[in-house]
């Protein structure tokens, strides 16, 4: 892809609204070399598949996961360490009590529901499950309803396509699955209980010891902008750090920070977890998911 080599530049790009990037999309923080024209999608997932598979943006955030098979899979995208949305995840998970109480292993030799098998929520509570609590994810069945952003991915023999019209949160109630990974969709309904018991307080205990925010969301970039015009990218970074840091108080916990080294421990673990669950076909590096220039930068 050819970029003009001087001037200011004008990039499709594919962000959502969030806190912390309202000052950005307000313009309120400006420059005089970036141009943004918001063309994608109200939901930023839903522009997602266009992004790696048609290169339809030439910037924006993607899915962890989405970035992590793009790369495997050879797709002409590369990180800015710039997390645009992170969360603690042993919470999005749950189950109704109306079919009786159930611990996380009691999810073995049943089917759980989950958006996609690649989103990058279910990658984090399914490697919660497995590692925190000792569940063995082959012994469970995945039901989808949708497929994966990249067109090249297969999922594993033990998922199946839920039919056209169904809810995850009906097959729930209806005890078609034991439980579904719903994160922001789970129903605000007396009759959910959450399946790891006492999430949040899990989810500090996990942060104390381990020191990680799970990653949701990463800003991207065609990987011959920084190629053809590192001084666009140092600007979209400033922007971006500078959005974040306009956002109320509230906004910002949890969120991951900024920078490759502070994220390095979350990469490699998404990494891990992404060939654990046969998510990505080889194991990727933290430093292939950047390059020289986006390596660089630095709060």
């Amino acid at each position: 892809m050819a970029f003009p080599s001087s001037g200011p530049l004008a990039l499709r790009t594919n962000l959502a609204d969030y806190a912390v990037t309202a000052a950005l999309k307000q313009g309120k923080i400006s420059s005089p070399l970036v141009k943004f024209d918001f063309c994608g999608p109200k939901v930023a997932h839903d522009g997602f598949k266009p992004m790696v598979r048609e290169n339809a943006y030439d910037a924006g955030e993607l899915a962890l996961v989405t970035f992590l098979q793009a790369k495997a899979f050879g797709k002409p995208y590369i990180l800015l360490p710039a997390p645009i949305s992170g969360r603690f995840q042993h919470q999005c998970i749950g189950y109704s009590i109306e079919h009786g109480e159930m611990k996380p292993k009691d999810i073995e030799g049943r089917k759980v529901g989950v958006r996609t098998y690649a989103q990058t929520t279910g990658l984090w509570v399914r490697g919660i499950l497995q590692h925190e609590y000792g569940v063995d994810l082959g012994k469970v069945t995945w039901l989808t309803i949708d497929e994966a952003h990249l067109a090249e991915h297969e999922d594993p023999s033990n998922c199946q396509r839920i039919p056209q019209g169904k809810k995850l949160d009906q097959m729930m109630f209806a005890g078609e699955i034991a439980a579904a990974i719903l994160g922001n969709d789970m129903p605000n309904d007396p009759r959910v209980r959450h399946l790891i018991p006492d999430p949040h307080a899990a989810a500090q205990a996990w942060y104390k010891r381990e020191g990680v925010i799970p990653i949701n969301h990463m800003f991207a970039v065609h990987q011959d902008l920084p190629k053809q015009r590192p001084d666009v990218v140092k600007e979209l970074f400033r922007m971006i750090v500078e959005s974040q840091a306009s956002a109320p108080a509230s906004a910002l916990s949890p969120i991951p920070p900024f920078g490759v080294e502070a994220n390095r421990k979350a990469l490699n673990m998404a990494i891990d977890w992404s060939l654990e669950q046969k998510i990505i076909p080889r194991r990727l590096t933290v430093d292939e998911l950047f390059d020289d220039v986006t390596a660089a930068l630095k709060v």
